[in-house]
Protein backbone atom coordinates (compact mmCIF):
# COMPACT_ATOMS: atom_id res chain seq x y z
CA UNK A 1 0.00 0.00 0.00
CA UNK A 2 3.04 2.09 0.99
CA UNK A 3 4.97 1.70 -2.33
CA UNK A 4 1.46 2.47 -4.19
CA UNK A 5 1.15 5.06 -2.66
CA UNK A 6 4.59 6.52 -3.06
CA UNK A 7 4.28 5.63 -7.11
CA UNK A 8 0.94 7.87 -7.33
CA UNK A 9 2.49 10.88 -5.77
CA UNK A 10 5.80 10.67 -7.87
CA UNK A 11 3.64 10.42 -10.57
CA UNK A 12 1.78 14.01 -9.33
CA UNK A 13 4.86 15.50 -8.97
CA UNK A 14 6.84 14.95 -12.20
CA UNK A 15 3.38 16.18 -13.78
CA UNK A 16 3.35 19.19 -11.94
CA UNK A 17 6.81 19.59 -12.91
CA UNK A 18 6.25 19.08 -16.49
CA UNK A 19 3.33 21.60 -16.32
CA UNK A 20 5.56 24.31 -15.08
CA UNK A 21 8.00 23.60 -17.59
CA UNK A 22 5.93 23.97 -20.27
CA UNK A 23 3.91 26.97 -19.02
CA UNK A 24 7.38 28.70 -18.52
CA UNK A 25 8.97 27.98 -22.19
CA UNK A 26 5.32 29.46 -23.86
CA UNK A 27 4.86 32.45 -21.52
CA UNK A 28 6.26 36.13 -22.42
CA UNK A 29 9.97 36.04 -23.98
CA UNK A 30 12.58 37.65 -22.10
CA UNK A 31 13.45 40.80 -21.89
CA UNK A 32 15.86 40.92 -25.25
CA UNK A 33 13.12 38.86 -27.15
CA UNK A 34 10.58 41.79 -26.33
CA UNK A 35 12.39 44.61 -26.01
CA UNK A 36 11.36 46.72 -29.14
CA UNK A 37 14.52 47.72 -31.77
CA UNK A 38 15.83 52.02 -31.44
CA UNK A 39 13.21 53.23 -34.58
CA UNK A 40 15.43 54.06 -37.62
CA UNK A 41 15.68 58.01 -37.61
CA UNK A 42 15.82 60.49 -40.48
CA UNK A 43 17.80 62.46 -39.39
CA UNK A 44 20.74 60.04 -38.30
CA UNK A 45 22.73 61.83 -40.00
CA UNK A 46 23.06 64.52 -37.81
CA UNK A 47 25.42 64.94 -35.15
CA UNK A 48 24.10 65.63 -31.35
CA UNK A 49 24.04 69.95 -30.97
CA UNK A 50 25.70 71.34 -28.30
CA UNK A 51 24.09 74.33 -26.74
CA UNK A 52 26.36 76.55 -25.11
CA UNK A 53 25.30 78.42 -21.96
CA UNK A 54 21.44 80.60 -22.21
CA UNK A 55 21.09 78.78 -25.26
CA UNK A 56 17.71 79.59 -27.09
CA UNK A 57 16.81 78.64 -30.38
CA UNK A 58 18.19 78.83 -33.97
CA UNK A 59 17.45 79.41 -37.52
CA UNK A 60 17.60 76.74 -38.81
CA UNK A 61 17.13 74.55 -36.30
CA UNK A 62 19.27 71.34 -35.80
CA UNK A 63 18.27 68.82 -37.91
CA UNK A 64 16.33 70.91 -40.84
CA UNK A 65 16.52 70.01 -44.28
CA UNK A 66 16.13 73.08 -46.19
CA UNK A 67 14.69 73.36 -50.13
CA UNK A 68 17.12 76.64 -50.74
CA UNK A 69 20.09 78.75 -48.50
CA UNK A 70 19.25 80.22 -45.47
CA UNK A 71 19.64 84.11 -45.61
CA UNK A 72 20.47 84.59 -42.08
CA UNK A 73 21.97 81.93 -39.71
CA UNK A 74 20.65 83.19 -36.08
CA UNK A 75 21.28 82.45 -33.19
CA UNK A 76 19.09 83.29 -30.02
CA UNK A 77 19.79 83.40 -26.49
CA UNK A 78 18.34 84.43 -23.04
CA UNK A 79 21.80 86.56 -21.80
CA UNK A 80 23.02 89.92 -23.69
CA UNK A 81 26.02 88.76 -25.84
CA UNK A 82 29.19 90.90 -26.18
CA UNK A 83 32.31 91.14 -28.43
CA UNK A 84 34.33 88.02 -29.54
CA UNK A 85 30.77 86.61 -30.29
CA UNK A 86 31.21 84.74 -33.57
CA UNK A 87 29.30 82.19 -36.15
CA UNK A 88 31.42 79.72 -38.56
CA UNK A 89 29.33 78.05 -41.04
CA UNK A 90 30.71 74.71 -42.95
CA UNK A 91 30.83 71.95 -44.68
CA UNK A 92 33.39 69.74 -45.95
CA UNK A 93 35.92 71.98 -44.11
CA UNK A 94 34.73 75.17 -46.65
CA UNK A 95 33.43 78.75 -44.29
CA UNK A 96 30.20 79.27 -46.48
CA UNK A 97 29.13 82.26 -43.94
CA UNK A 98 29.82 85.79 -45.46
CA UNK A 99 31.00 88.93 -43.78
CA UNK A 100 31.25 89.63 -39.90
CA UNK A 101 29.02 87.96 -37.26
CA UNK A 102 26.66 90.84 -36.26
CA UNK A 103 24.95 91.61 -32.62
CA UNK A 104 21.57 92.60 -32.67
CA UNK A 105 20.44 96.00 -30.71
CA UNK A 106 18.74 94.03 -28.71
CA UNK A 107 22.08 92.20 -27.70
CA UNK A 108 20.04 88.13 -27.41
CA UNK A 109 20.65 87.65 -30.98
CA UNK A 110 23.62 87.18 -33.03
CA UNK A 111 23.38 86.21 -36.89
CA UNK A 112 25.68 86.13 -40.19
CA UNK A 113 24.91 85.91 -43.93
CA UNK A 114 25.15 82.75 -45.71
CA UNK A 115 26.69 82.33 -49.71
CA UNK A 116 23.55 82.38 -51.52
CA UNK A 117 25.50 80.24 -53.85
CA UNK A 118 26.15 77.67 -51.02
CA UNK A 119 26.07 73.95 -51.94
CA UNK A 120 23.85 70.96 -51.50
CA UNK A 121 25.42 69.21 -48.14
CA UNK A 122 25.27 69.15 -44.16
CA UNK A 123 26.30 71.76 -42.76
CA UNK A 124 27.42 72.27 -39.15
CA UNK A 125 27.41 75.70 -37.39
CA UNK A 126 29.98 76.18 -34.68
CA UNK A 127 29.59 79.00 -32.62
CA UNK A 128 31.09 81.27 -29.72
CA UNK A 129 28.82 83.20 -27.34
CA UNK A 130 30.31 85.65 -25.31
CA UNK A 131 29.21 87.63 -22.10
CA UNK A 132 29.99 91.05 -21.09
CA UNK A 133 32.24 89.10 -18.43
CA UNK A 134 34.62 87.96 -20.70
CA UNK A 135 33.53 84.67 -20.81
CA UNK A 136 32.74 82.85 -23.84
CA UNK A 137 31.25 79.28 -24.72
CA UNK A 138 30.39 77.22 -27.80
CA UNK A 139 28.27 75.57 -29.10
CA UNK A 140 26.64 73.38 -32.62
CA UNK A 141 24.01 72.29 -34.44
CA UNK A 142 23.51 71.05 -37.87
CA UNK A 143 20.78 71.23 -40.86
CA UNK A 144 21.10 70.65 -44.52
CA UNK A 145 20.40 72.06 -48.15
CA UNK A 146 18.99 69.30 -50.30
CA UNK A 147 17.10 71.27 -53.51
CA UNK A 148 15.81 68.60 -54.32
CA UNK A 149 12.96 69.17 -51.62
CA UNK A 150 11.54 72.49 -53.55
CA UNK A 151 9.97 70.28 -56.00
CA UNK A 152 7.36 70.46 -52.72
CA UNK A 153 7.07 74.01 -53.69
CA UNK A 154 4.42 75.83 -55.91
CA UNK A 155 6.53 77.25 -58.55
CA UNK A 156 4.89 81.41 -58.92
CA UNK A 157 8.40 82.88 -60.87
CA UNK A 158 8.10 85.46 -63.07
CA UNK A 159 4.66 87.21 -60.92
CA UNK A 160 5.18 90.38 -59.85
CA UNK A 161 2.76 89.93 -56.82
CA UNK A 162 1.62 87.29 -55.05
CA UNK A 163 -1.17 86.42 -52.47
CA UNK A 164 -1.44 83.94 -50.01
CA UNK A 165 -4.76 83.35 -48.14
CA UNK A 166 -4.87 82.32 -44.64
CA UNK A 167 -7.83 80.56 -44.18
CA UNK A 168 -8.80 77.37 -42.25
CA UNK A 169 -6.09 77.77 -39.52
CA UNK A 170 -3.72 77.39 -42.42
CA UNK A 171 -1.49 79.18 -45.24
CA UNK A 172 -2.77 78.80 -48.28
CA UNK A 173 -0.47 78.15 -50.44
CA UNK A 174 2.34 76.86 -47.64
CA UNK A 175 4.69 76.69 -49.63
CA UNK A 176 5.88 78.93 -53.03
CA UNK A 177 8.26 79.46 -54.76
CA UNK A 178 9.32 82.90 -56.37
CA UNK A 179 11.74 85.61 -58.02
CA UNK A 180 13.33 87.93 -56.73
CA UNK A 181 12.03 91.26 -56.48
CA UNK A 182 7.85 89.51 -55.49
CA UNK A 183 5.32 91.03 -53.74
CA UNK A 184 3.78 88.32 -51.25
CA UNK A 185 0.88 89.60 -49.87
CA UNK A 186 -1.07 87.28 -46.95
CA UNK A 187 -5.07 88.14 -46.60
CA UNK A 188 -6.68 86.82 -43.34
CA UNK A 189 -9.52 85.15 -44.42
CA UNK A 190 -10.59 83.89 -41.43
CA UNK A 191 -12.79 85.30 -38.27
CA UNK A 192 -9.83 85.24 -35.83
CA UNK A 193 -6.47 86.89 -35.53
CA UNK A 194 -3.45 85.71 -37.83
CA UNK A 195 0.22 86.91 -38.15
CA UNK A 196 3.01 86.45 -40.12
CA UNK A 197 6.18 86.00 -38.09
CA UNK A 198 9.49 85.08 -38.99
CA UNK A 199 10.63 81.66 -37.73
CA UNK A 200 11.56 80.59 -34.72
CA UNK A 201 8.86 81.42 -32.44
CA UNK A 202 8.80 83.29 -30.24
CA UNK A 203 11.71 85.67 -30.96
CA UNK A 204 11.03 85.80 -34.77
CA UNK A 205 14.41 86.80 -35.19
CA UNK A 206 15.43 85.38 -38.63
CA UNK A 207 14.13 88.19 -41.01
CA UNK A 208 12.68 91.00 -39.21
CA UNK A 209 11.39 92.69 -42.24
CA UNK A 210 8.73 89.50 -42.11
CA UNK A 211 7.06 90.19 -38.91
CA UNK A 212 3.38 91.90 -38.81
CA UNK A 213 0.71 93.28 -36.70
CA UNK A 214 -1.81 91.25 -35.62
CA UNK A 215 -4.39 90.72 -38.83
CA UNK A 216 -8.41 90.78 -38.16
CA UNK A 217 -10.29 89.42 -40.71
CA UNK A 218 -9.89 90.85 -44.11
CA UNK A 219 -6.92 92.56 -42.47
CA UNK A 220 -3.64 92.50 -45.25
CA UNK A 221 0.23 92.62 -44.91
CA UNK A 222 2.79 92.47 -47.38
CA UNK A 223 6.64 92.29 -48.13
CA UNK A 224 8.70 92.43 -51.10
CA UNK A 225 11.44 90.10 -51.04
CA UNK A 226 14.69 90.99 -52.51
CA UNK A 227 17.21 88.39 -51.73
CA UNK A 228 17.39 84.56 -52.94
CA UNK A 229 16.65 81.56 -50.33
CA UNK A 230 14.21 80.39 -47.96
CA UNK A 231 12.17 82.12 -45.21
CA UNK A 232 10.49 80.20 -42.69
CA UNK A 233 7.82 81.70 -41.04
CA UNK A 234 4.51 80.88 -39.06
CA UNK A 235 1.68 82.58 -37.44
CA UNK A 236 2.26 83.14 -34.06
CA UNK A 237 -1.45 82.33 -32.70
CA UNK A 238 -1.55 79.39 -34.13
CA UNK A 239 2.56 78.46 -33.96
CA UNK A 240 2.49 74.89 -33.71
CA UNK A 241 0.01 74.39 -37.07
CA UNK A 242 0.46 77.23 -39.06
CA UNK A 243 3.91 77.09 -40.41
CA UNK A 244 5.46 77.66 -43.68
CA UNK A 245 7.98 78.53 -46.08
CA UNK A 246 8.94 81.03 -49.08
CA UNK A 247 11.67 79.76 -51.71
CA UNK A 248 13.21 83.18 -53.62
CA UNK A 249 15.27 82.43 -56.76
Amino acid sequence: MNKVLIAVVIIVVAAGAFWFLQNQSTSSPTPTQTSNPTPQSTSAEFSTPKKSAHWESSTPEHGSILAAVPVNMVIDFNFDLAKRSDIQITVDSKEYGMGETVIDPNKLTMRKKMDPNSPDGLYTVIYKACWADGSCHDGLFQFKIDKSVSKDFIDMTNKKEVTINLTNYAFSPSKVKVSKGTKITWINQDSVIHTINSDPHPSHTYYLTQNSRDLKKGDSYSVTFIDRGIYLYHCTPHADTMKAAILVE
